[in-house]
């Protein structure tokens, strides 16, 4: 019985102590604050454990094909580059900022199966910034981005945009262009016509004002 109401005793004080450090907020979590060492192992761990126990039933279908490599460097530079960079290019600012950071594919594809990798793709990782991208893919729209991946470690900076030059018009953002070059062009667009609308605005404006004030020196005038 003594022992017993030790054990209980034990129990009683660590969930109090777990409920006092959650409730207190003495756990910083700003993705500023990098996790410590035992919890950035225990997170690590987990999710490599989880991913490939998840991943052991997937039928991975032929990756080799080109025009599934074309369709998935367009899709890769569209849904990974932004956060996860590519070669010779740096993460984008929003992939910068958290935490974790991502990793680097090329690294990931060298020791993750093309099953797990398109297991993480579809699904993505809880409390990371991975999105789950089968919410809004279907897992067809999926392979390609895994067929080009599983080459990451094998390309350089050159045969990276060798690639986004040969796959114009392949998968779903197969505008040749990353979405960073295609914001900035229609940023610029926008910023000339609106410079246009303005310059031809401006003397249509100008003639009024200039007709105001000369009625309004004639006024004064007339009340001397």
């Amino acid at each position: 019985m003594k022992v017993s109401s030790v054990i209980f005793a034990v129990i009683a004080f660590s969930m109090l102590g777990v409920f006092g450090f959650a409730f207190l907020g003495f756990y910083d979590v700003s993705a500023s604050s990098p996790h410590g060492g035992f919890v950035s192992w225990l997170l690590s761990t987990t999710s490599h454990a989880s991913v490939e126990r998840r991943a052991g039933e997937i039928d991975v279908p032929d990756l080799d094909d080109v025009a599934l490599t074309l369709a998935g460097v367009n899709d890769f530079a569209g849904m990974c580059a932004g956060c996860h960079g590519a070669p010779g290019r740096e993460p984008e600012a929003m992939g910068q900022g958290l935490n974790p950071a991502p990793p680097d594919l090329a690294d990931s594809a060298a020791h993750m199966t093309p099953a797990e990798l398109f297991w993480v793709t579809k699904n993505g990782i809880k409390m990371t910034g991975m999105p789950a991208w089968g919410a809004t893919h279907a897992d067809e729209a999926l392979w390609p981005v895994v067929a080009f991946m599983t080459r990451l470690p094998q390309l350089d900076s050159s045969g990276y945009e060798a690639l986004l030059a040969d796959a114009k018009g392949h998968g779903h953002h197969g505008s040749g262009e990353d979405d960073a070059d295609t914001g900035a062009d229609q940023h610029n667009h926008a910023a000339v016509q609106a410079s246009a609308e303005h310059d031809h605005d401006e003397p249509e404006h100008d003639e009024p004002k200039a007709s105001t004030d000369e009625e309004s020196h004639a006024g004064h005038d007339h009340q001397h």
